[in-house]
């Protein structure tokens, strides 16, 4: 078996499993508790003053 035909199989078979993981680890860090900051800084700061407009 080919190096090419190794990760094409590889992406076949565990690759969407890989990504749909890491999908739903990227959604899910955002409702951390302790990323409540951050999410309140992000969700106010298009109401801030910006200086160089």
């Amino acid at each position: 078996m080919s190096f090419y035909e190794t990760l094409r199989h590889f992406a076949d078979s565990y690759g969407l499993v890989v990504i749909f993981g890491l999908y739903l680890l990227l959604c899910g860090w955002h409702f951390l508790p302790r990323s409540r900051e951050g999410v309140e800084r992000a969700k106010h700061s298009i109401f801030q003053e910006d200086d160089n407009a």
